[in-house]
């Protein structure tokens, strides 16, 4: 078994293993890693390109674009190694930069997870959308980062310097036992994209694990590599796959009033994609929550199995108050107006 896997999922983006995949060669060169591109069916020259110019890496193919949540799965079944990287293509990393999630790993039994510090590729002093500096959600599921709040990024003045536990870890660039990923059930396959690693993630702190944010390793990421913030598919995926997260996870005493109030802010929402002249991205949140409804009665099985093995109710990551509230009524932008310190009970 090899000690760390690096697998990115590749779907015809020859263009960023082409650009970044060499960085990763470069600093991910030590016997005990593997590089690992797992093609997911692509149909442009990604495979031709690999074989030709990057023979130390290794190559999975498989048949078909299974989505990003099920392409993962079936490479990290097929992968065997004691910790495993999951990568996107367009991200480039920095020297060292598995350095300190892997020791930190080996050193702490109940981590199941490292996120490095995620920095935009194109403005290098400001956090990147997905995952900045360790994600977080609110009272109703809703995503955060420190870094990042709804569609405002910082700039990166050290202000989250110190290593600190997450509710999240982005899948861009998301370090993991490969035996808690297999074990707690991966990625969700009903997701195919989107907000599957929240779920991951909710569901092994509820068992009892819990994740770190580590700014000593510091990665670039392009962002919106396959679906643009503006497509309103990635709307689709981001409304139906939140909301089935939640009822797969949150516990019965909150789950009503949690989608409650989620109806409310939601349909908000979309008036707002209506004022602002944008009705197809209004209709895209609409049918995420449409194809919430029809998918939910396939996820009771999911939801009694995360409940019946729930340990931790009340996850001290997770926020609770409302950030559509906070972040437009009081207009607060950044992690600090939160006055929001997550903890977790012996980091050990």
């Amino acid at each position: 078994m090899i000690r760390v896997a690096v697998v990115i999922l590749n779907w015809n983006g020859r263009k960023y293993l082409e650009k970044y995949l060499p960085s990763v060669v470069r600093y991910s060169s030590a016997s005990d890693i593997e590089i690992w591109v797992a093609d997911n069916g692509s149909t442009d020259d990604s495979v031709e390109w690999l074989a030709q110019n990057m023979p130390e890496v290794k190559v999975l193919k498989l048949s078909k674009n299974y989505g990003f949540a099920e392409g993962y799965n079936i490479a990290i079944e097929k992968i065997n190694s004691e910790y495993t990287v999951l990568l996107n293509s367009d991200v480039e990393v920095t020297q060292g930069w598995l350095d300190e999630p892997i020791r930190y790993l080996e050193e702490h039994q109940r981590a199941s997870a490292v996120q490095p510090k995620i920095l935009q590729m194109n403005d290098r002093k400001r956090f990147e959308f997905a995952g900045a500096a360790g994600g977080y959600i609110d009272a109703l599921g809703y995503p955060f980062c420190k870094g990042r709040m709804l569609k405002t990024l910082e700039e990166d003045h050290g202000q989250y310097d110190k290593m600190a536990p997450v509710f999240w870890a982005s899948g861009a660039c998301l370090i993991i036992r490969r035996e808690d990923f297999v074990d707690y059930g991966g990625f969700d396959p009903q997701f195919f994209a989107h907000q599957e690693e929240i779920d991951l993630c909710w569901r092994l702190q509820s068992r009892g694990k819990y994740l770190v944010y580590m700014p000593q390793s510091v990665v670039y990421h392009v962002g919106g590599g396959s679906l643009s913030a503006d497509n309103p598919f990635k709307t689709y995926l981001n409304y139906r796959n939140n909301l089935l997260m939640v009822y797969k996870n949150a516990p019965a005493s909150r789950l009503w009033w949690m989608m409650l109030l989620r109806f409310l802010t939601d349909w908000l929402s979309i008036v707002l994609y209506l004022l602002q002249f944008k009705p197809k991205m209004a209709a895209a949140a609409i049918k995420g929550r449409w194809h919430y409804h029809t998918m939910r009665r396939k996820c009771r099985p999911s939801r009694a199995e995360n409940r019946e093995h729930a340990i931790v109710n009340n996850i001290q990551t997770q926020w609770h108050g409302i950030l559509p509230l906070h972040y437009y009524l009081f207009f607060g932008k950044t992690f600090q107006t939160l006055h929001f310190v997550p903890k977790v009970k012996n980091l050990n």
